[in-house]
């Protein structure tokens, strides 16, 4: 088994150090490492993709490409298939943050609007009880809350949504509320499914920040970034794919999206590219479990939340 160059060292590295890197500024590192570009060189850049994941897989890691629901952009980086109580002790945060980051990550899946985020003010006042299997809520129970979680003040709340922030885990969106950040989507993708974050009718990844059917009876969500691709076809008829309802739609998402790919390790290549390539519209990589809950990767069974009230989800 030959041993992997400086070459895709380089590229490693990089996507470790700084982080989950956008489309282009990893496109910018492989064409400096190989003096060839990605777009005319695809093949060859499927196949560093591919090498690399077959080692990365030996430690349980793997590289993975993700499309922000924000922004629409992709985005690279190296996730930690390894959701267990040793890999927790890598994390910076403290018991009382990670439990914080769980609470908003909840409170943001289970916005009914698919607006995927929650005020800052909404934020700050989430309680960390919550995160606590506390039984009837009797005295007896609420003496088994953690005094960090029952004394995590608001400016401490403050500062850990700055880090969140800062550490790609949350965002802040458009219009200045908390969203969640592209760490995050590459690393809650198992969580979502199994928790059954309602997902996009188009490619099938949670519906986060999504675009919904006027018609209130029916659930169908849409990624912009989906809209865009569906519509942008000049014969599609821009109704909803669920129920038939007329799908408010601008011109302006009539753009053609180039779709991802990131070749696994036991994908061999061909003379068109890895065969078996597996397509990645937002963060699709079939078959693996990703470090399911960001800074804590642990993860839970919650109710469906499809065009439902807010109510209790916790990622454990």
């Amino acid at each position: 088994m030959a041993e992997l160059s400086w070459k895709h060292h380089t590229l490693i590295q990089a996507l470790l150090s700084r982080g989950p890197l956008r489309e282009d500024e990893f496109h910018s590192i492989f064409n400096d490492a190989t003096g060839k570009s990605p777009g005319s060189h695809q093949q060859l850049f499927n196949e560093y993709l591919r090498k690399i994941n077959k080692e990365l897989a030996y430690v349980q890691f793997e590289l993975r490409g993700c499309r922000n629901q924000y922004d629409g952009k992709v985005y690279y980086g190296v996730v930690n298939n390894v959701a267990d109580e040793q890999s927790k002790l890598g994390t910076k945060y403290s018991v009382a943050q990670i439990a914080f980051y769980k609470a908003v990550i909840e409170a943001i899946v289970q916005d009914a609007t698919a607006q995927g985020s929650i005020s800052n003010i909404e934020a700050l006042n989430i309680r960390l009880e919550s995160q606590v299997q506390t039984g009837d809520g009797s005295q007896e129970s609420q003496s088994h809350v953690p005094p960090a979680f029952k004394n995590f003040s608001i400016s401490q709340k403050e500062k850990t949504l700055h880090d969140l922030i800062n550490d790609h885990w949350l965002c802040s969106t458009s219009n200045g509320n908390i969203g969640l950040g592209i760490r995050s989507f590459f690393d809650l993708r198992s969580w979502f499914r199994n928790n059954d974050v309602p997902s996009c009718d188009i490619c099938n990844e949670a519906g986060v920040k999504a675009d919904l059917c006027h018609n209130e009876a029916c659930t169908v969500r849409i990624h912009d970034y989906c809209l865009k691709k569906k519509f942008s076809q000049r014969r599609a008829e821009r109704v909803c794919p669920g129920c038939g309802t007329e799908w408010q739609f601008s011109d302006q998402y009539s753009e053609h999206e180039q779709e991802v790919t990131v070749p696994t390790q036991s994908q061999a290549p061909s003379s068109s590219g890895p065969s078996t390539r597996k397509k990645l519209r937002s963060c699709k990589t079939e078959g693996v479990h990703a470090a399911d809950a960001g800074p804590s990767q642990s993860s839970s069974p919650v109710p469906d939340l499809e065009r439902k009230p807010r109510r209790s989800t916790r990622i454990r």
